[in-house]
């Protein structure tokens, strides 16, 4: 990857052009991320697209955002926490941080799952391991439903307090996260963003 041509300090708004060098995201791309409504642009005289110059960091935080999976509706419901109408400041972002960090657990914490529990049976109904026929005889898991059920929610594992505590008759969202007794099937938790997204 060669360098890129260096921005002036003073230099406020980007061309579209700019924007795709500087921030290493195809122009494309760029048009196709303000027609979601994650970034905007004013028009010239003459038409073109102009870009303040925070929009590169912007688009950063999207990019890697779903290098690691995140859908674009998240994202583009953490960056409404931004103001549009001037520079983001440290605390603004750090406000979006704040919000942001429990999706970034629970997504850390699903990944670890998958990690360390592949090798084992996960309860998808192939009973093709050894494992499967101790852990998920006749596939009984499949009564609770479609898909991996040991990696989608993880009822063997005792419910997790704030403190890392145990909690006594809680049972386990998708996150590993506690909640109360009656609370829905994880899939249906606040934390998990497929849900929230409508996606599945």
């Amino acid at each position: 990857m060669g360098s890129v041509t260096q921005l002036a300090a003073d230099l406020r708004e980007l061309s579209v052009g700019q924007l795709a060098e500087r921030s290493g995201v195809a122009v494309s791309a760029l048009h196709f991320y303000e027609a979601k409504g994650l970034i905007r642009s004013r028009r010239t005289t003459g038409n073109q697209r102009r870009y303040q110059r925070d929009t590169l960091r912007r688009v950063a935080f999207i990019r890697v955002s779903q290098r690691v999976g995140i859908p674009l509706n998240t994202i583009r419901a953490a960056l409404s926490e931004l103001p549009e109408e001037r520079t983001p400041t440290r605390g603004d972002w750090a406000r979006l941080s704040a919000s942001w960090r429990a999706e970034l657990d629970a997504r850390i914490e699903r990944l670890q799952q998958l990690r360390d529990d592949l090798t084992d049976c996960i309860g998808c109904g192939c009973l093709s391991l050894g494992s499967c026929k101790l852990s998920n005889p006749f596939d009984v898991l499949g009564e609770k439903g479609p898909g991996p059920r040991r990696l989608l929610t993880d009822a063997a594992r005792p419910a997790r307090s704030a403190s890392g505590g145990p909690v006594s008759g809680a049972i386990v969202d998708d996150a590993g996260t506690a909640c109360a007794p009656r609370c829905e099937d994880a899939d249906d938790q606040v934390s998990s963003p497929e849900r929230r997204t409508g996606r599945r």
